[in-house]
């Protein structure tokens, strides 16, 4: 149905079908027959009109915008009542008008003459659809014949009533075009951590038998802090600047200072180290056509953009092992320039991601010998080294291409199928995964992870590890909004590295202080870390506080 904004002022009782109104119509002994195909338009022949006011009521503010399908839903106007009756014809027969958000008729004021033009429009509208798309038999000769004649005797209001309304339209549209302008909207977030923990035992090995510590760890305070500044330029793109700094990266927490080499160490206390503010983030995303979003950059990390599980992703917000938030296999070099297509055809079920990542772009000398990504014999990534050293380059060894294929058929389900592959130090590696989550219910989840990888060439030889992950989610758990997680997995499970398969085990309850204070107590257990049989457990806990704005 039509819905008449402010300038009408009045709903059906547009009709000035009104009880004493000075604006009721006089009848006529016999209307003239009118042909069903002829078109209700606005005569252009200047017809002289009372450009008096009908009445001089107060005029009506309150927009006409809530439907109403039913004159029976509109309360102060009894069905004896002959405005009553006469909404009923009108609005149950040819759908024309609507009524108040609140129900009401308010048919027992006066309005102008141009206040009627407007309502008579809405039903000239109505009744011309009908016609025009082959329903005239819907419309009697009778109501023809007098629609006609009210058409004539408002030609003026009509005309001038349209007249506005294109002009506003146009004005509308120009406004739309130019209502955009450049802005830049900064969010930050600051996590201050408390973290203590052990293990059981002598000392912790790695895998191919280095000590990596006879002592108990201190109990540390982890930090970081990160600003986001986050600039659009037409509305639908996005320039994306993150700076952060934080405490001694891998080394400030029990998990990653006792297992440096299977993704133990909390995920949120890697980046920004020694504290000093560093780039993490510079790239920017549009969309060239519908459904696709483009993003390039020199500062991309591909977790940001693929693997992502609506229960296990954000390492702030949900689980914080490295192992439990990301493919651990999956993703050797995930970070660099590079850039990332995201291709979501018709708004569908299917999406499809593919993303390009140069790990050491703004180096130029081939044969590098630099170290790439932290580490040493030791490294947590296990990087191929027999192929040599580094090429550099935006095409040079290392790079990593990524290509994620996401079906998710319901709100409730989504499965994404992985592949990824590139080369590190002079040798392949290729992987592939599939990641899901389900919510069984509003407040039940599950998910879980899978992926199978080949690295040749290693320290350790060639190597083929498997990675799983699975866990439960509870949301709203005694309080709203808050969240509570359990997961176990398995992150590099290959016979080769060790003598055993490390395990871990992590448990949070993420519950809000306010809406931008978060507080999460969380257990990280290692069993048989660095996949060493002869390695105690590892417990450690974790009191995590998240400040965002």
């Amino acid at each position: 149905m039509k819905k008449i904004g402010l300038s009408i002022a009045a709903s059906l009782g547009s009709f000035c079908l009104i009880f004493h109104s000075t604006c009721v119509l006089a009848q006529t002994d016999e209307p003239p027959v009118v042909s069903y195909k002829q078109e209700l338009t606005v005569n252009s022949a200047v017809v002289e009109a009372d450009a008096e006011a009908v009445s001089q009521n107060q005029s009506l503010e309150t927009t006409i915008e809530g439907q109403v399908t039913s004159v029976s839903q509109l309360k102060d106007v009894q069905p004896t009542d002959w405005a009553f009756q006469a909404l009923q014809s009108l609005v149950e027969r040819y759908g024309a008008l609507a009524g108040y958000p609140d129900g009401t008729f308010r048919g027992n004021r006066a309005m102008t003459r141009y206040e009627f033009a407007a309502a008579f429009n809405a039903a000239l509208d109505q009744v011309n659809e009908l016609i025009r798309t082959e329903k005239e038999n819907l419309v009697s000769p009778e109501d023809l014949a007098t629609l006609q004649r009210l058409q004539q005797e408002f030609a003026v209001e009509l005309a001038t009533w349209r007249g506005r309304v294109d002009a506003l339209e146009a004005r509308t549209a120009e406004l739309e075009a130019y209502q955009f302008s450049t802005t830049t909207k900064l969010t930050g977030q600051a996590i201050f951590a408390v973290n203590a923990g052990g293990f059981d035992g002598e000392r912790i090995i790695a895998p191919r038998g280095a000590v990596v510590s006879e002592d108990q760890p201190n109990p540390t305070v982890i930090y970081r802090a990160s600003l986001d500044l986050n600039t659009s330029f037409h509305g639908t793109d996005l320039l994306k600047i993150r700076l952060v700094t934080g405490s001694d990266g891998i080394t400030d927490n029990a998990a990653g200072f006792l297992e440096p080499n299977l993704g133990s160490t909390l995920d949120f206390s890697v980046p920004g180290r020694d504290s000093q503010f560093s780039l993490a983030r510079l790239y920017y995303t549009f969309a060239p056509v519908q459904d696709l979003k483009v993003t390039i950059g020199p500062r991309i990390v591909a977790p940001d953009f693929v693997d992502k599980n609506r229960y296990a992703s954000v390492s702030f917000l949900d689980f914080s092992t490295q192992a439990l938030v990301s493919n651990f296999i999956l993703f050797p070099r995930p970070g660099g320039a590079g850039a990332v297509v995201d291709w979501h055809p018709a708004g569908g079920a299917l999406k499809l991601r593919g993303i390009y990542v140069s790990g050491d772009a703004t180096n130029s000398f081939p044969e590098n010998q630099r170290l790439i990504g932290g580490g040493g014999l030791q490294d947590i990534r296990l990087f191929p080294t027999a192929g040599g050293g580094a090429d550099g380059g935006l095409f040079g060894d290392p790079y990593q291409g990524f290509l994620e294929l996401e079906y998710a058929p319901s709100q409730t389900f989504t499965v994404r199928l992985q592949y990824s592959g590139g080369r590190v130090f002079g040798s392949s590696f290729q992987g592939f995964g599939v990641n899901f989550d389900l919510a069984v219910s509003n407040q039940l989840g599950v998910f879980g992870r899978y992926g199978y990888a080949t690295y040749p060439d290693t320290t350790l030889g060639d190597i083929n590890p498997n990675y799983w992950m699975a866990g439960v989610a509870l949301r709203d758990l005694f309080v709203p909004r808050a969240l509570f997680g359990i997961a176990l997995g398995q992150p590099f499970i290959e016979s080769a590295v060790g003598n055993a398969t490390q395990t871990n085990f992590e448990a949070f309850y993420n519950f809000p202080v306010s809406d931008n204070i978060r507080i999460t107590p969380l257990i990280q257990v290692i069993t048989h870390p660095a996949n060493q049989e002869a390695n105690g457990t590892i417990v450690t806990g974790t009191l995590r506080t998240v400040f965002s704005f």
